[in-house]
């Protein structure tokens, strides 16, 4: 069992909550094929990096698409935030990375805003004065 795969308590509560419509070629197994989304989501991997032990990449792929447009990823989401009643917290794991000059601001809680002054003032070329200012003398 990987790290991303799901607990037997999980597939429990997850399992009643998939669609169940069998019309041509009886599918594979959900559960491997969920533990498969699961590793990609979690890992960040792509696709092609899926590991051969949750089945072909595509079959996966494809069964993620379909439940994405068929709303079967919102209906799971609701079902289980609602199973614990507002008791769920989420965490975004993105990274965030502050720009050089923001370790520059002053800690008594000053903020510094960098505007330019000649914001409102018309438009200046610098190609008169560099001509003006040149060397060659040909200008």
């Amino acid at each position: 069992m990987s790290r991303y795969d799901l607990t037997d308590f999980e597939w429990r509560v997850i399992e009643p909550l998939l669609p169940n419509k069998s019309r041509g070629v009886p599918r594979v197994d959900d559960r491997r094929v969920l533990n498969g989304i699961f590793w990609v989501l979690r890992s960040g991997a792509p696709w092609r990096d899926l590991p051969e032990r949750y089945g072909p990449r595509t079959t996966c792929y494809n069964r993620f698409v379909r439940w994405r447009k068929a709303g079967v990823w919102d209906r799971l989401m609701d079902a289980i935030s609602a199973a614990h009643d507002g008791a769920i917290q989420m965490i975004d794991s993105t990274s965030i990375r502050a720009h050089q000059q923001a370790a520059t601001v002053k800690k008594r809680g000053q903020i510094i805003v960098s505007v330019d002054r000649a914001v409102g003032s018309r438009r200046r070329s610098t190609s008169s004065s560099t001509r003006k200012g040149s060397r060659s003398g040909s200008a």
